[in-house]
This record gives structure tokens, C-alpha cells and sequence, in this order.
């Protein structure tokens, strides 16, 4: 008898996005008339850009020419592509790395997740609460876990508040853990963290022997200057940390498929017998055994993102998408909704109106606005009774949104 993966069972309900998927979906059947305006899941809507959309073609079109095809690639992607985002993304921010530190991959996503290979399951994790939900139920999949608790705790994971009352900077856990995922500008509450917080985090990994898995997938969207864009930007952290970045929401990739891991060559792990062995050689093994690299067309619609022309057209989006978030946040703060976020991140994380619970306030905006949000509660029980609406979207459907919700609970 082929026995199934039990643990896939202990995942509660299912996973956040098709379940607001299934309910709009429902909703827009039931209405098909009716303008419905998408501000929940972060899907971009803007296509790619000029500079890269040549790029794409150009690197299609050597695929049909004998002299220019390209088979198989590396599995950790094309030195050329590691380079360029060293010395355009890394190196401006002062951080030196190495080419066989940077792991091309198809997204951010599923790094967060595949990363898990390389890691004991004996390590105990901590994530912020809320957080994005791909890091929890990932470690649930894997075996991590127990069962979950009447509030959604999972056992076996060490949850971080990420409230109000503390400006939604997680707290340093109060047991030994040797995972900590952190997430900056953070998903969904839109906030920072400062270099002091960050500094704070790496010298707590490194006197506790711990790895930070850093997610800067937004890291792009930071508009206020001093605040980090790398974790590498704090002294000592390649010597704890592994980051992740995406091309998805910096520069419309969600698509197209390509993101980035950093594992330095400094960050050891223990073996059983005590022994050190490096994080990097065994990522680098899994690659090479799990993934057949991303293609080569892609990759170099990648590097073009990063020439002086795409990021000039990139930036301009980013900057529209940002436009958004201050129309979103501004619009709904004079109406006395309180928000978070929305100025270093594409996402407004807002209280929910007259004490909702976060499906309610899901099912009555949609319902009443036409508008779609998602329920805080899905990234965790701290998110009860917030919100987190996306800046991703056309100028005049966000308006349009921001108007019917103020209307509806304006004060």
C-alpha cells in the first residue's frame, strides 16, 4: 500500500490564496455585471517593461540558431547573471559576494520552502506572527510539526507576535531556536526594520548558533533612506544568514518565473558528529541533484532588468505601484481607518472597521464594495482583526476602491 504524506493533513483548511480565490470566484459568477476590484493577492498588473521584454525575445531568438542554442545550463544559473546582480544590487550597498554565492532559481517561494532540504528536523523554527504563510505550512509539510492548536499554533514551531503593541518587531524567542525566518519590508504588514533591529537579530544568531532565513523580496520597494535592503548589510551576517530575493513584484516576473538565493560559503552547519560543513555546498548539491536551472530566455530578461535602461523603466513602475500604496493608505487614514505599511512596501495593513473578525470584513467588503482584500488571519492568529490590501493594480481601480470602502465606514 503507497502510503501518503500524513502530515499534508495537518494542514488546516486550505492554503490562504485559493481559498479567497474560490470565494471570489463564486462571488463573481453570482455577479457577473458587477466590477469587481482586485487588491488582494500581490499579483502584478503592469507587463514587463521594454528593456527586458527585448531582452526575453533576444534570448528566445538565440534559441533557434545553432551557433547561439542553448541545452541544459547550470543548475545554480549563469555566472553572468550572478555577477550582474552583485555588482548592481549587492555591491552598491556595500556588500561583497562571490558568484558561487548566488543561486538563480524560479522564485523566492519556492526557495523558502526547498531550503528546508538542507536543515535537520530536529531544528526548531521561529517565524513572526502574522507572517506569509508559505513559511509555516512548508515546516508543517516536512514533518516539523504536530498537530495545531485551537488558535492555529502549530507544535514544534516557536511563534513571534508581530503586534501593535510592538510596532510589529517580533521579539526575540524566550527558547533555543535554530531557525528564524524574517521577512523585510515584511509581508503583510508592509513595515521595517531598522539596521539597529537587524544587528540586534545577527547577534542573536550568532551567539545562539542559529540561521536567519531572510525574505527581501520587497526589498525594492523601499523608498526611505537608512533602512537595509540586505541582511548582508549588517556586519557578521554571512556568517548566519541566507537571503532570498525575488523578480516577481520588483520587476513583473510573477509570470515569468526567476528569483534569487544567497548562501555565503561562511555559514557552517553541524553535523551529528559535531562536525562543520557549509550551507552552501549542500544547497549547491541539491540543486544540482532537484532543479535543472532556470531557462536560459528568462535569465536573460533577468539581467536586463539591471542595465541602466530596464532599471530606469523598472523603477518607474515600482514608483507607480508606490503611488497606490500612498493613495490607499492616505485615503483610508482620513477616513479614520487605522493603517499600517504602504511606504516601504506595496501592502497597507489596515484594522478592521467596527471590531470585525478578518473573513467577516473579507466577506462584507466583498459583498457590499466589490472589493477584494485579504483577511489578516490567514497570515496567522496575530493577524485577527487586520487586513492587508495591495498596491498592485490600475490608478483608477485603486481610486475606485479606496472611494467605495470610504464610503462605506468614512467617518
Amino acid at each position: 500500500m503507497a502510503r501518503l504524506n500524513d502530515n499534508y493533513l495537518k494542514l488546516q483548511a486550505g492554503y490562504l490564496f485559493p481559498e479567497i480565490s474560490r470565494r471570489v470566484t463564486a462571488f463573481v459568477d453570482d455577479h457577473p455585471n458587477d466590477k469587481v476590484i482586485r487588491l488582494g493577492i500581490g499579483d502584478v498588473t503592469k507587463p514587463l517593461v521594454p528593456a527586458v521584454l527585448k531582452a526575453f525575445h533576444d534570448g528566445v531568438d538565440d534559441m533557434a540558431q545553432g551557433s547561439s542554442f542553448h541545452g541544459y545550463g547550470p543548475e545554480q544559473g549563469y555566472s553572468w547573471l550572478a555577477q550582474t546582480i552583485i555588482d548592481k544590487a549587492y555591491k552598491p550597498l556595500g556588500v561583497e559576494l562571490k558568484t558561487s554565492e548566488v543561486f538563480i532559481s524560479d522564485g523566492s517561494k519556492c526557495d523558502s520552502a526547498n531550503i528546508l532540504d538542507i536543515f535537520d528536523l530536529s531544528c526548531k523554527v521561529a517565524i513572526g506572527d502574522p507572517v506569509y504563510p508559505v513559511y509555516n505550512d512548508t515546516n508543517v509539510m516536512v514533518g516539523r510539526t504536530g498537530q495545531a492548536n485551537e488558535q492555529g499554533y502549530y507544535e514544534g514551531i516557536v511563534y513571534m507576535p508581530c503586534t501593535e503593541e510592538n510596532g510589529f518587531a517580533p521579539a526575540y524567542p524566550t527558547e533555543n531556536v535554530d531557525i528564524i525566518y524574517l521577512c523585510y519590508p515584511n509581508n503583510p504588514t508592509g513595515t521595517t526594520a531598522t539596521k539597529e533591529q537587524l544587528k540586534g537579530w545577527v547577534d542573536y544568531a550568532l551567539a545562539n548558533d542559529a540561521v536567519i532565513l531572510f525574505d527581501a523580496a520587497y526589498e525594492a520597494f523601499i523608498t526611505e533612506p537608512g533602512i537595509p535592503h540586505s541582511i548582508y548589510e549588517i556586519e557578521g551576517a554571512k556568517q548566519c544568514a541566507i537571503e532570498f530575493r525575488s523578480f516577481s513584484k520588483t520587476a513583473g516576473f510573477t509570470g515569468v518565473r526567476c528569483g534569487l538565493t544567497v548562501v555565503p560559503e561562511d555559514l557552517m552547519g553541524t553535523t551529528e558528529n559535531g562536525n562543520k560543513v557549509s550551507f552552501n555546498q549542500l544547497w549547491n548539491r541539491r540543486q544540482g541533484t532537484k532543479f535543472n536551472g532556470v531557462s536560459y530566455p528568462v535569465q536573460k530578461a533577468a539581467a536586463a532588468v539591471y542595465s541602466d535602461e530596464g532599471w530606469a523603466q523598472v523603477k518607474e513602475i515600482i514608483d507607480y505601484y508606490m503611488a497606490n500604496a500612498k493613495i490607499i493608505r492616505e485615503g483610508l487614514e482620513a477616513a479614520g481607518i487605522t493603517c499600517y505599511g504602504g511606504v516601504n512596501a506595496p501592502y497597507i495593513w489596515l484594522k478592521t472597521p467596527e471590531g470585525m473578525t478578518s473573513w467577516d470584513f473579507f466577506d462584507k467588503l466583498l459583498n457590499e464594495c466589490f472589493v477584494v482584500g485579504t483577511p489578516g488571519s490567514g497570515f496567522g492568529p496575530s493577524g485577527e482583526g487586520y487586513f492587508r490590501l495591495s498596491a498592485f493594480g490600475e490608478r483608477e481601480n485603486v481610486e475606485e476602491a479606496v472611494k467605495r470602502i470610504v464610503a462605506k465606514w468614512g467617518k
